[in-house]
């Protein structure tokens, strides 16, 4: 889809997007579904490595589906669906480490999802989104705080178009990755950007 720099993959129940500013104002576009555009879009997730480094590894297949209601965003509604198999991590031989039992179990469990379940207004005009995120099948409830950093019209396209961008940290733990502890750590920072576009 395109190469993502992830800094903090799974985000459930401990999951909690901070912010970035003030937040876009999102009557500048329509409701309506707005779905990622690929060659913008970006899931990274990043953790300690023995105290010596912080890898960054991103998933590179991914949507994000939208619900905007504009008039009352709480009302909005946001799903993420990840090929869990599309990590990049640096080399071959990482990532059939990571993508194997101890940690993704790809093989068994090739999506990670997540589904909102409320939207709330947050400080500085940003949104609060919480939600279920699913990963080796765990399913745990998870708060995000995102900025919207635009709502507007393509420049070129016309189109309506929503830029936006979280970060957070949750436990690896909470989904059954204890492997290395604690050594590698269990704390894992996500960062999010992306821009979606109306679907038509």
């Amino acid at each position: 889809m395109k190469t993502t720099v992830l800094k903090a993959i799974m985000a459930s129940g401990i999951l909690s997007f901070s912010t970035l500013g003030n937040a876009a104002d999102l009557s500048g576009v329509p409701s309506g579904l707005y779905t990622v555009d690929p060659t913008h879009a970006y899931i990274t997730f990043s953790y300690n490595h023995l105290g010596m480094s912080d890898p960054v590894l991103s998933f590179d297949d991914f949507t994000v589906d939208l619900n905007l209601d504009n008039e009352d965003p709480t009302k909005s509604t946001v799903m993420v669906t990840i090929d869990s198999n599309s990590i990049v991590a640096g080399s071959d031989k990482w990532r059939d480490h990571i993508t194997g039992a101890k940690f993704f179990d790809t093989a068994n469990h090739p999506e990670i999802t997540f589904n909102s379940t409320s939207v709330e207004a947050a400080r500085d005009g940003n949104l609060k989104v919480t939600g279920d995120l699913t990963i080796k099948g765990e399913s745990k409830p998870v708060s995000l705080d995102v900025t919207i950093n635009a709502a507007m019209n393509h420049p070129m396209s016309g189109n309506p178009v929503i830029g936006l961008q979280a970060t957070s940290q949750l436990l690896r733990s909470e989904f059954g990755m204890t492997a290395a502890l604690p050594h590698v750590s269990d704390e894992v920072a996500l960062s999010v950007t992306a821009e979606l576009a109306k679907s038509k």
